[in-house]
C-alpha cells in the first residue's frame, strides 16, 4: 500500500512550465492598487451601500490595496431614507461617504491614478446626483469635475475602470465609444425599473449591453467593466454575485 512518505509523483517540464504560469496569473491580481470612488452613503442621496460593502469584501478577498475617496462638495441634496424626501439640511459627499470608509477616506482632487492599477465606482443615486448631474439633466448630464479628470486619465492610461448600477453613465458620458450595461432596456414587469437608463445611454450614442444581474460586461477596447447591480429589483446575494464578477473582470485586466 502507498504512503504518502513513499508516494512520488513525476512531473514533465510541460507540466512543471503550466503550473508556474497559472500561479503567477492567480497572484498577479493580488496586492493590487485599487481606488474606489464613492459619491456620500445612502442609495438615494449617495453610494448604495450593499454595492460598495460589496466592492471591498471582493477586492479585501483578492489582498488588494484599496483606497477611498469622494468629491470635497455638497450633496445635490441629502434625503430622509425613512419618508424618500429631501430633508431641511444638507450635508457633504466626503464626510457621508467617510461613513463607509470607516474615516479613511481622501478627497477626489488628491486621487493620483499613477499610483493605482485600477479605479471602482459603486453605485447609488450619489453617482447620478454628486458625481453628475444625470438626474436632473438627463443626456444633456456634466460629470463632476474631478470626477472626468479621473476616468479620462485612467482611461489614457489605459488602466482598469469597474462601474456598477447607475455609475456607467459616467463612463458613457466621458469615454467616446465605450460599451456598458446597466441591465435591461424593458421593465420586465417590475424587475428593472430603472431600464430607462439604458436607453438614455444609446441615445448619447453610446452601445449598450444586455445583461443579467449576475452577469458583467467587459470593454475590452476601453477596459471598462460594468455589472447592473441594484438597477435590477432583486436578492442582494445576487447584487454581490454579480458585483464579484465586476471586480474579477478589473483585476484581470489590471494585471
Amino acid at each position: 500500500m502507498l504512503s504518502l512518505r513513499n508516494l512520488r509523483i513525476v512531473m514533465k517540464p510541460s507540466m512543471a512550465n503550466n503550473l508556474f504560469k497559472h500561479a503567477l496569473s492567480t497572484t498577479s491580481s493580488l496586492n493590487a492598487k485599487v481606488a474606489v470612488v464613492l459619491s456620500g452613503c445612502g442609495v438615494y442621496d449617495g453610494s448604495e451601500v450593499h454595492e460598495a460593502s460589496a466592492v471591498l469584501v471582493h477586492l479585501s478577498r483578492h489582498q488588494s490595496q484599496v483606497s477611498m475617496f469622494a468629491p470635497d462638495i455638497p450633496q445635490m441634496h441629502a434625503i430622509d431614507h425613512t419618508k424618500g424626501e429631501p430633508m431641511e439640511h444638507n450635508r457633504n459627499v466626503l464626510t457621508e461617504s467617510a461613513r463607509i470608509a470607516r474615516g479613511k477616506i481622501q478627497a477626489l482632487s488628491d486621487l493620483n491614478p499613477k499610483d493605482f492599477d485600477a479605479v471602482v465606482f459603486p453605485g447609488g443615486f450619489g453617482a447620478a446626483k454628486n458625481l453628475s448631474t444625470f438626474a436632473v439633466d438627463g443626456t444633456s448630464m456634466k460629470v463632476n469635475e474631478d470626477v472626468e479628470k479621473v476616468i479620462k486619465q485612467f482611461h489614457s492610461e489605459k488602466k482598469a475602470i469597474g462601474m456598477c448600477c447607475i455609475a456607467p453613465v459616467l463612463a458613457a458620458k466621458v469615454i467616446q465609444g465605450c460599451e456598458v450595461t446597466v441591465g435591461s432596456d424593458q421593465e420586465e414587469g417590475g424587475r428593472w425599473p430603472y431600464a430607462g437608463t439604458a436607453g438614455a445611454v444609446q441615445s448619447m450614442g453610446f452601445t449598450h449591453i444586455k445583461k443579467n444581474v449576475t452577469d458583467i460586461h467587459v470593454d475590452e477596447k476601453n477596459k471598462l467593466v460594468t455589472t447592473p447591480a441594484f438597477m435590477c429589483e432583486t436578492a442582494v446575494h445576487e447584487i454581490y454575485d454579480g458585483i464579484g464578477k465586476m471586480i474579477e473582470g478589473v483585476l484581470k485586466l489590471a494585471k
